[in-house]
């Protein structure tokens, strides 16, 4: 394992002393415990041991193909990289913690001293903190696994029994139990409009002019009409489609605004196809970098790739008054790995998103999650839970397994009884056998206990992933998902009693 070496601290000025106001007060206290829960759980060494073996990996590999020896990474490297990932990480938790875009974080970031000391910027003379697109980079290049692995190494640290001197690793008054797990799952939402079918013909049509016009402002135009009537006829068509529904014989006029749209996307496909012909041909006599160029041509392709499927649903739906399947239909043309979730809520019957599964102990520690790229059933999923907790922390730490009656399947019941005995304290779907286990105590306990993980579901979506998740792209949720566990994880933890605080009351 590569080795970290020691960091000389900066030289800081002392935080401000803030009265009459509470609430900054426990913010302050809760940041301070978050950074010692850091530092004493080792979390950031996962991060800077998985930095330093991808670059040594690289140094080594270009030593080799030139015929040198290698001789490792340099000392002012190797801390330039340590700083570089400690910074990385209290950065990405200080982001999801608050619940901020990057842009607003950076500034919030740049006046508050607070901030700086938690993400280790700050300095006595001059503080330099990185902008959006910096803070971007930081999150997306750790891959998923690392952060993953931190949880993984915080969790296991938060359980650690005292050692001699009477002491937690973390500092927590008494360690975390795991003998209770507890789990559920929800839709995380995509940040997608409905998905009315003509509304995704008006999305294509769109997205498909905006990138003519940036083509033809680089000197590269095609015979056509100004993008900007393709647009607005388009809006037009969509305010009389809403019209419709309040007009006699909606259906008819409905069935012939819907033709003039499949008209103008097949005209407006054209033109783009023959504009993204003339970038590929001639970008560079144009501004735009190849890059740039390839982003512009991206984006047409897969837009004119998708347009015709959604043509063909809305005109199954609208003219043909046929149904068309949940597993086949489209809904939007910029996220592709997402489905109809029904659960059943009330205000949501429907929901358009991905599976997310959470699982925590007693206290709401999350020890596990997963972020499902296809639609996935609850009795499925329990037993790869079990099993990555196992691989994990330990075979042997779960005792009790409680869930909805979703997660109760004979499959499931055999699961938790061979080789493992773990009590199943599962709600039954059958309406007599959930009847005789209300008779158990232990049984009642375990399901009063389980209305909190709705909470935890709840206080994890809205304050840690954002209300709507902006993240495109399953990889993109899947990575946001795992930051927002992990900035959940050492909010909780720092809000347990702490041995320290316990002594303290004692003296006093």
């Amino acid at each position: 394992m590569s080795i970290i070496v020691p960091i000389q601290a900066q030289f800081c000025q002392e935080l401000p002393e803030v009265k009459g106001n509470i609430d900054y007060t426990l913010f302050q206290d809760t940041l301070l415990r978050m950074d010692d829960v850091i530092r004493r759980s080792g979390v950031d060494e996962i991060l800077i041991h998985s930095e330093l073996k991808k670059v040594e990996a690289v140094e080594s590999e270009n030593a080799r193909q030139k015929g040198l020896p290698y001789k490792g990474v340099a000392l002012s490297q190797r801390q330039h990289i340590q700083v570089d990932r400690m910074r990385a990480l209290r950065l990405s938790v200080a982001r999801h913690l608050l619940g901020e875009s990057y842009r607003d974080f950076t500034r919030h970031l740049a006046e508050s001293p607070l901030l700086q000391r938690f993400c280790l910027f700050q300095n006595w003379i001059q503080t330099n903190v990185p902008g959006k697109s910096t803070l971007q980079r930081y999150e997306q290049e750790i891959p998923e696994d690392v952060i993953r692995e931190m949880v993984n190494q915080l969790t296991r640290s938060a359980s650690e029994a005292k050692d001699a001197g009477d002491k937690q690793r973390i500092g927590l008054l008494d360690p975390i139990s795991m003998t209770d797990y507890y789990l559920d799952t929800t839709c995380l939402k995509a940040n997608i409009h409905f998905p009315v079918d003509w509304l995704l013909l008006r999305d294509g049509v769109l997205t498909l002019m905006k990138a003519v016009v940036l083509i033809r402002d680089r000197g590269l135009k095609n015979r056509m009409d100004d993008p900007a009537l393709f647009m607005r006829e388009i809006n037009k068509l969509c305010i009389q489609m809403t019209h419709t529904r309040r007009k006699k014989d909606g259906g008819r006029k409905r069935k012939a605004i819907l033709r003039l749209m499949k008209k103008l996307c097949k005209k407006v496909m054209r033109h783009a196809e023959k504009h993204r012909n003339l970038l590929a041909l001639y970008w560079e006599e144009t501004d735009l970098s190849e890059a740039e160029s390839a982003q512009i041509i991206s984006r047409i392709d897969d837009i004119v790739s998708k347009l015709p499927e959604a043509m063909r649903q809305a005109h199954e739906r609208i003219i043909g008054k046929r149904k068309v399947p949940s597993k086949d239909k489209t809904l939007s043309l910029y996220e592709d790995d997402i489905y109809v979730i029904s659960k059943g809520k009330s205000g949501a019957e429907v929901e358009f998103g991905n599976i997310l599964l959470l699982g925590e102990q007693e206290d709401g520690l999350i020890v596990d999650w997963k972020l499902y790229k296809e639609t996935q059933s609850d009795t499925s999923v329990l037993p790869d839970s079990i099993e990555r907790i196992e691989s994990s922390l330990g075979s042997d730490l779960i005792k009790n397994v409680t869930g909805d009656r979703g997660f109760d399947s004979e499959k499931v019941r055999k699961f938790l009884q061979n080789g493992r005995n773990i009590h199943n304290y599962i709600c039954p779907r059958s309406v007599p056998d959930l009847a005789s286990r209300m008779k158990e105590e232990d049984f009642r306990d375990h399901q009063t206990r389980r209305a909190q993980t709705e909470g935890r579901v709840g206080i994890l979506k809205n304050n840690f992933l954002g209300k709507p998740l902006r993240s495109k792209g399953f990889a993109s949720r899947d990575l946001h998902v795992a930051w927002g566990v992990l900035a959940h994880n050492l909010w909780l933890l720092a809000r347990l009693p702490a041995a320290e605080e316990n002594q303290k009351q004692e003296v006093s």
